[in-house]
């Protein structure tokens, strides 16, 4: 489902990823992690292709990196959600339109909007709370909300980039419940995190990135003798 074969890429004039091989495959739960600046963030990016590689190709569903044109991103990102750690909603929406927006913006006809803004909002367990301001929602609330958006055009895959970043532990361990939630649905998860604990208490394959390469991977039978915290 996703391919990196042989990628590197230049950022002001030092390399961020060197030869990057890897591969995510359909419906697979997969840590990304490794120290601030180890260049997740770069790598997720590329998945989307906001970034491209400065060597090697990458494969994402049928789209490469090498040949997709253009016009051909927006597509392709209608494929991938994307969670962010400071969550990215706007300020003047409530939870519902927020994540309405995600469709607004592709043309969607009304009545499918309400059904699919509806269904996400209830998988992340915020119906009751669709028309509040997201000043008047705790974070773990608003990363749900982040999190349904990035649901509502039924992506094949989520990327969630550090989010539990800004958020305390309870809230942590809830936000990784319902990605693996999601995960066991079918969505394919990616989450880039530096956060130890978390992956000992819900272990995935995991991939540890350091100075730009992948350094070692490791099952999830391994996960629990993995010492530091977060």
């Amino acid at each position: 489902m996703i391919e990196f074969y042989n990628v590197s890429t230049i950022g002001l004039n030092a390399p961020i990823l060197r030869k990057i091989s890897l591969n995510i495959n359909k419906g697979e739960f997969v840590y990304l992690i490794g120290k601030t600046g180890a260049g997740k963030t770069t790598l997720l990016r590329m998945i989307y292709m906001d970034l491209f590689p400065s060597q090697g190709n990458i494969i994402v569903d049928k789209y490469s990196s090498s040949t997709i044109k253009r016009r051909q991103i927006p597509y392709l990102r209608r494929k991938v959600g994307v969670v962010f750690q400071d969550f990215k909603l706007l300020p003047d929406r409530n939870a519902y339109d927020n994540i309405a927006f995600a469709l607004q913006v592709i043309g969607a006809k009304r009545r499918e909007i309400k059904s699919r803004v509806l269904s996400v909002l209830t998988q992340v367990g915020l119906n009751h709370k669709r028309y509040h301001m997201p000043e008047m929602l705790s974070g773990g609330e608003k990363q749900r909300v982040a999190i349904a958006r990035a649901l509502v055009n039924e992506p094949f895959i989520l990327l969630a980039d550090e989010p539990t970043g800004n958020l305390d532990p309870e809230a942590s361990h809830g936000i990784v419940e319902l990605l693996e939630r999601i995960n066991k649905s079918g969505t394919a998860v990616c989450m880039a995190t530096h956060n130890y604990e978390l992956i000992r208490l819900a272990p995935h394959r995991t991939l540890v990135l350091d100075g730009g390469q992948i350094r070692q991977e490791i099952m999830p039978d391994s996960l629990k003798k993995i010492q530091g915290t977060s």
